[in-house]
This record gives structure tokens, sequence and C-alpha cells, in this order.
């Protein structure tokens, strides 16, 4: 697969050689000898009801915008891009029905030359008092830094996405799925509970910890991720209406290259509560390659 050039900044040249890195504290899973679960916010009507410890560790935390240009899906797990919106109102759910999403169907088409591209949730966050409004509930930020599937949940998602025949045509015809996540501030610039994204890379296989998430009608898995010396750290200063990052949270090939993407929310050190609220969309995506 080929991957086309990210997000250059086109801020002024001083500002693009400032990092704007800072010192913030991440929230992790404490390691449990049983596996551990919890109830998802479908499932509770507003925040998650937690049933494991987690525990909170400072990270350094750099700006991506100086090393954008060479972040790689297949490297680190995400990308920082431009992508402009014809959608005015994200929170207008016939207009991200009917535009927003095949607006995000083209640009992954573009940015990673998949052969289809199928959206298949959504999910808007705030961390106003009250949640951001969804079809199925109030969300606000997810605090505990974590990746959204599995190396046994990616498989089963797919199948229920796209149908287990179709699922299984395309694995076995040496085809891929690949399970992307789009992140958008729906307002910006952000200026408090900013996005954390881990390099898949930095990440050990035994500080992914899967853990159950029961809904109302199924359980499903993620990764929880517990701390580790190595894990590298990376977040967008003010990211912009007008950017989205990329994120992977599952890939179906095993070689080498990044399959699973942990991220979540921090607060920054010198944040005021009087900044504006944090809004954001993303939308989970399944990349089809054919083979």
């Amino acid at each position: 697969m080929t991957l086309s050039k990210s997000l250059v900044d086109e801020a002024a040249p001083e500002t693009r050689e400032a990092a704007w890195d800072v010192q913030a504290p991440l929230t992790f899973i404490v390691r449990q000898a049983t596996k551990p679960y919890f109830h998802s916010s479908a499932l509770t009507g507003g925040p998650p009801k937690i049933f494991f410890e987690s525990e909170e560790h400072m990270a350094a935390i750099r700006d991506m915008r100086p090393m954008a240009d060479s972040l790689s899906l297949e490297r680190q797990g995400f990308q920082l891009r431009r992508h402009e919106t014809a959608v005015d109102d994200l929170y207008d759910d016939e207009m991200v029905d009917e535009v927003y999403e095949r607006e995000i169907q083209v640009l992954l088409k573009e940015a990673v030359g998949a052969d289809r591209v199928v959206v298949f949730d959504r999910t808007r966050r705030s961390d106003a008092e009250s949640g951001a409004a969804n079809r199925d509930g109030l969300r606000g930020p997810a605090n505990r830094v974590h990746v959204d599937y599995t190396v046994a949940s990616g498989p089963i998602r797919a199948r229920d996405i796209l149908g287990q025949e179709e699922t299984d045509r395309i694995l076995s015809s040496g085809g891929r799925i690949v399970q992307i996540n789009v992140w958008r501030p729906i307002t910006g610039p952000v200026q408090r509970t900013p996005l954390a994204v881990a390099g898949a890379e930095s990440i050990e296989p035994q500080d992914l910890i899967a853990t159950d998430q029961i809904f109302p009608d199924r359980v499903g898995e993620i990764y929880q991720l517990a701390h580790g010396a190595e894990q590298r750290w990376y977040w967008v200063p003010r990211m912009e209406r007008e950017e989205v990052l990329l994120i992977k949270g599952w890939d179906s090939l095993d070689d080498g290259r990044a399959r699973f993407t942990p991220h979540g929310a921090f607060r920054l050190p010198d944040q005021s509560p009087d900044a504006p609220v944090r809004e954001s969309i993303e939308v989970r995506t399944f990349l089809i390659f054919e083979r």
C-alpha cells in the first residue's frame, strides 16, 4: 500500500520551528490477575462504568507538527492531514450521514489508496459537563489510553459490518482489511483536553491489556494500555477544524507494520477552565484492499 504525503504545517516559519512539547499525565490501566471489563456509554447512557483500577503517569508528549510530513500509518499508526469539510454543523446527523461520511470515504481512498472504504460508526465528544450529543447518548472525552480493537475483536467487528462471507472472501484471497478512525475537532483551535496518540512501534505487546466492553446487546473487546517506559507520545497543539488525525485501530496483516495505535485525552499543564470546550467527532471506518 502506498501512502501519500501528510499535512505540511501552513503556519508562519517561526511557529513551525517552535515545538510545543509538553509534560502531562496520561491515564493507564493497572495490571491485574483477571480480565478487566467495563460498561460502555451505550449501556450506561452516560460515562462508562469501570471495573478496574487506573493510574496516572507523567509522559513527555511531543508536538507532531514538525514531523507531520514523515508520519506513517504503517510505522507510527497515525497521520495528521489537512482536510476541509463542506458540513458547517457537524452536530447535524443528516448532513453527517449524507455529506461528511462521503467526504471521509474520498479522503481515505486518496490518502491510503484503499479499494473501498466503509463508514460504520461515529462518535461526538465534548469535555463540557454534559458531554456531546449522539444518537445513542452523551459522550465525554476518552481519558484512559486505549485501542478500539484487539487481535480478536478486529476481525469479529469486520464480519459484523462487512458480513462473514465478504470478510472471509477478502482475507482468504490475499486481501487486507484495516480499521481507521478519523478524528476532527468540531470547533477549533482545541485549547483543552486534546488527544494524545502513541507511536505504535513504541508499544510492547504485553502492555496491551485485552478488556471486555459491555454493550446492551453484545460484548466487545478493546485494549487498555499499561504504562511502559519506552512508549512515545504525540499531540497536535491547537488543532484546527480543518485538520484530521487518522488513527489505525486494527490491521488484518501481522507482518511487523503498525496494527494497534493507543490514544486518549489528556489535560494540558496550563489548561484554563475558561478555555472553549473541546468538541470532536470521530468516524470509524474499514478500508478494504483487494489482492
